[in-house]
């Protein structure tokens, strides 16, 4: 009985054993885990100001900085009114003469509907 009691104390004692390594090694699992998943996190974050580094380079080598867009942007639209206010003041004259022109000059004229529905 002795050495059943005993066998079965070693068992338990090496079942402890074996549980507690495969705790350590689920630790150490998801410890690797975590570093793993912490140094892709910084891997793509270095990645990520890279491009972006790479990028602004990019734009301001061939499109130019922002500000430059902005103050071409506005130039370009400033250009576009002053034109457009020029055609304006251009052609005011005649616009205004050509639709005193249409209101004095009426010619009755009979619809084509109306033509249509008469030889129905």
């Amino acid at each position: 009985m002795a050495n059943q009691s005993l066998a079965i104390q070693k068992l338990l004692v090496a079942e402890k054993r074996a549980a507690d390594k495969v705790a350590e090694a689920r630790k150490q699992r998801q410890k690797r885990i975590k570093k793993a998943k912490d140094d892709a996190q910084n891997e793509i974050e270095k990645f990520r100001q890279e491009r972006e580094k790479q990028f602004l380079e990019f734009e301001s080598k061939f499109i130019g900085s922002r500000e430059d867009m902005a103050v071409k942007i506005d130039a370009d639209m400033q250009a576009r009114v002053e034109e457009t206010l020029k055609a304006i003041d251009d052609n005011k004259e005649k616009l205004i003469k050509d639709i005193i022109h249409l209101i004095c000059e009426i010619k009755p004229i009979v619809h084509k509907n109306y033509l249509l529905r008469r030889e129905n």
